[in-house]
C-alpha cells in the first residue's frame, strides 16, 4: 500500500500583528523586517487559546476534507514544541476533542522539522498496515515563548496549526521518499533558554539552513528516483525568504514553483509547511500527479524532506 495525504486542514488565530504594530513595541521597522525575512505580518493567539485548540481546528478540517470520521483514525501524531503542558500530550487532548476513541496518540518534538518527522512516521504505520488512517498535526503557539524585547527573534514567529490525514492512495501516488536527519552538536544555536524563551544564533542557523535545505531536497528526490526537472512545486519551511530562495535556486526552479506564504504568517515552526500546502491547494496551484518537495529544518538541529506525487 502506498501512503499519501488524503485530507488537509489549517487554522490560524484571528489577530493579525503587522510589522508596523511591532514598530510601536520594539526597536525595529517594517523595511528592516521585510528585507531580511520576507515577513509582513503574523497571527498571534490570545491567552485563552492554547496549542491544542489550534490543533483541534486544523484536525477537524483535515478529517472533513478526507470525509473520514474521527473514530476511523488509528493514530494521532502532533508535532509541536509548545504543548499546553508537558502532559497530557497535545495528541491526547485533540483525541478527546475529536472523539477519536480508537486512536493512539503521541507528540513529536523536532521543532520546525517536526511535521516532516511526523509525516515520515505516519507513512511507516500506514504502509505496514498497522493503521489505516494516521492524523498528522503541526501546531504551535510560539508567541508564548518569544522574548518580545528581543528584536532579532520577536519579529520572526507566529502561531498556527496544520493537519493532514495520511492513508492509502492509488499506485504511483503518495509519499514517494523521505529524508530525515539531525545534528545534536548544533543544538546550542537554536534552543529554549533558561528564561523559557527562544534563543537563536541567527548567523549559524542561517548558514546551516541554506546548506541543509538544498542538500535535503536533492537527496530526497534522488531517493525517489527523480531529478530536479521533475519537480512541479517546492514547499519549504517558511522561516526566511532568503533561505527559501536558496533552496529554490539549488533545485534550479522558476519562482512560480516556490511556495511563499511567509509574508502572511511568519515562522510557525512545525505548522508552516502544512499551512503553506493548504493555501497552495486552495489557490489551485497543486494538481493531481504534481511532484512536490516538502523540506524543513529546525532546532535540534533537525531537518527533513519528503517527495510526494499528489493525488488519491
Amino acid at each position: 500500500m502506498n501512503a499519501g495525504i488524503i485530507g488537509v486542514g489549517k487554522y490560524v488565530p484571528e489577530q493579525v500583528v503587522t510589522n508596523f504594530d511591532l514598530e510601536q513595541k520594539i526597536d525595529t521597522n517594517d523595511e528592516w523586517i521585510r528585507t531580511r525575512t520576507g515577513i509582513e505580518e503574523r497571527r498571534i493567539a490570545p491567552d485563552n487559546q492554547n496549542t491544542s485548540d489550534l490543533a483541534f481546528e486544523a484536525a477537524k478540517q483535515a478529517l472533513e476534507d478526507a470525509q473520514i470520521s474521527a473514530d476511523q483514525v488509528g493514530l494521532i501524531l502532533v508535532a509541536t514544541v509548545t504543548p499546553d503542558q508537558p502532559f497530557p500530550s497535545v495528541a491526547c487532548q485533540i483525541q478527546e476533542k475529536l472523539g477519536a476513541v480508537n486512536a493512539s496518540a503521541m507528540d513529536v518534538a523536532a521543532a520546525c522539522a517536526g511535521f516532516i518527522y511526523a509525516l515520515a512516521t505516519a507513512k511507516q504505520f500506514v504502509e505496514s498496515n498497522t493503521y489505516k488512517y494516521v492524523l498528522v498535526v503541526g501546531a504551535e503557539k510560539l508567541s508564548k515563548i518569544v522574548n518580545w524585547e528581543d528584536r532579532n527573534t520577536a519579529v520572526l514567529f507566529g502561531d498556527g496549526a496544520c493537519a493532514v490525514l495520511v492513508g492509502g492512495v492509488s499506485e504511483g501516488r503518495g509519499i514517494l521518499s523521505i529524508e530525515l536527519g539531525a545534528d545534536g552538536t548544533g543544538g546550542k544555536h537554536l534552543l529554549m533558554n533558561e528564561f523559557d524563551h527562544i534563543a537563536m544564533n541567527g548567523r549559524e542557523v542561517f548558514k546551516f539552513a541554506v546548506r541543509q535545505m538544498g542538500e535535503s531536497a536533492v537527496s530526497v528526490l534522488d531517493k525517489a528516483g527523480l531529478t530536479k526537472e521533475d519537480v512541479d512545486f517546492l514547499i519549504p519551511h517558511q522561516a526566511n525568504i532568503r533561505i527559501m530562495e536558496a533552496s529554490r535556486e539549488r533545485l534550479e526552479l522558476p519562482e512560480e514553483k516556490l511556495s511563499k506564504r511567509i509574508h502572511k504568517y511568519g515562522n510557525t515552526s512545525s505548522a508552516s509547511i502544512g499551512i503553506a500546502l493548504k493555501d497552495e491547494l486552495d489557490d489551485g496551484k497543486i494538481k493531481d500527479d504534481d511532484i512536490l518537495v516538502l523540506v524543513g529544518f529546525g532546532g535540534g538541529l533537525t531537518w527533513g524532506a519528503a517527495t510526494i506525487k499528489w493525488g488519491k
